[in-house]
C-alpha cells in the first residue's frame, strides 16, 4: 500500500494499520515533495519512503491519495496510465468522484474522508457511495479502512458535511478536553489526572452511546437529578451557548 503525500493524516492511517499488525510496515510505502522531511517520518514509523510519484505507483497494489486538495491533479496526471488497475483511496478533501474522473478517467477509485482518531484504530472514515472500484477492490478497500474504525458511506451530496463533522469534530473535541482539564486544575486536580479523568468520560461517554443507541438527550436526563450538580452546569452551557456555538462551527466550515 502506498501514500501518495505523508502528511498528519497520512500517518495516522499508517500508523494505525501498523498497530492491528494486519499489514507489516515493510509493506507500506510512501512519497512526498520534501523527501528528507518523508524519510524522517517514514523512519518513525517503519514505512518505506519513495522519491517520486512513479517509482511508489510501481512498488504498491494499492494507492491512497493523501495530499492537499489543491495539487491532487498535477500530482495524479503524470501517472495516469500507471495507476489504471490500481485501487486508489483519495483521502483529499473536496475530491469527489465525479471529480476523479474528470482527470482519471478509466482509474478505480473511491473518495473518503477520514479523521485523526484513526491512528488508535478509533477513527471514522466516510466513504462516498459512487465510486469506480470493482466488487473485489471494493471489499479489499474497505476491509483494510475498517481496520481504522467505523466506515460509514454516504451519499455524494453529503459528503462534505459528513466529512466536516467527523474530520473537524476531533479539534473541537480537544478543546473541551483541554477546558474541562484546565477546570480540574483550577480546583486542584494535577493536570495530567484531569486530562486523563476528562479524556476518559469522553471516550466513555460515546462508547455508552454507541453501543446503546440512546439518544444523546436521554444520556445527559439520566445524570441530571433535581437541583443537582450537573443540570447547574448544564445550565450553565446552555446560557454560554454551547449547542449553537458548536452548530456554527461547522456552517462557517460549510459556508
Amino acid at each position: 500500500m502506498g501514500f501518495i503525500g505523508f502528511g498528519n493524516m497520512g500517518r495516522a492511517m499508517a500508523e494505525g494499520l501498523i498497530r492491528t499488525e494486519a499489514i507489516s510496515a515493510g509493506r507500506l510505502y510512501a512519497c512526498a515533495s520534501d523527501y528528507q522531511r518523508l524519510a524522517e517520518r517514514a523512519e518513525s514509523v517503519g514505512i518505506r519512503p519513495r522519491k517520486d510519484v512513479a517509482s511508489l505507483v510501481n512498488s504498491v497494489d494499492m494507492i491512497v491519495v493523501a495530499v492537499k486538495p489543491h495539487v491532487v491533479e498535477q500530482v495524479l496526471v503524470p501517472v495516469a496510465k500507471q495507476l489504471v488497475g490500481k485501487p486508489i483511496i483519495s483521502i483529499a478533501a473536496g475530491w469527489s468522484c465525479a471529480d476523479l474522473e474528470r482527470i482519471l478517467p478509466g482509474t478505480n477509485h473511491l473518495s473518503s474522508m477520514p479523521n485523526m482518531p484513526v491512528a488508535v484504530n478509533e477513527g471514522v472514515i466516510i466513504c462516498e457511495g459512487e465510486h469506480t472500484l470493482t466488487e473485489r477492490q471494493d471489499k479489499l478497500a474497505r476491509s483494510v479502512l475498517s481496520l481504522l474504525g467505523s466506515v460509514e458511506d454516504v451519499d455524494s451530496s453529503l459528503l462534505a458535511a459528513a466529512g466536516t463533522v467527523s474530520g473537524c469534530s476531533p479539534a473541537f473535541v480537544a478543546m473541551m478536553i483541554e477546558a474541562l482539564g484546565d477546570a480540574a486544575v483550577k480546583h486542584g486536580v494535577p493536570r495530567e489526572m484531569a486530562y486523563r479523568i476528562t479524556s476518559q468520560t469522553f471516550a466513555g461517554t460515546a462508547r455508552l452511546q454507541l453501543e446503546s443507541g440512546r439518544h444523546p438527550a436521554i444520556m445527559k436526563d439520566a445524570v441530571c437529578s433535581p437541583g443537582g450538580s450537573t443540570i447547574k452546569g448544564v445550565s450553565a452551557l446552555e446560557a454560554a451557548g454551547i449547542r449553537s456555538a458548536l452548530i456554527r462551527a461547522i456552517d462557517a466550515i460549510e459556508a
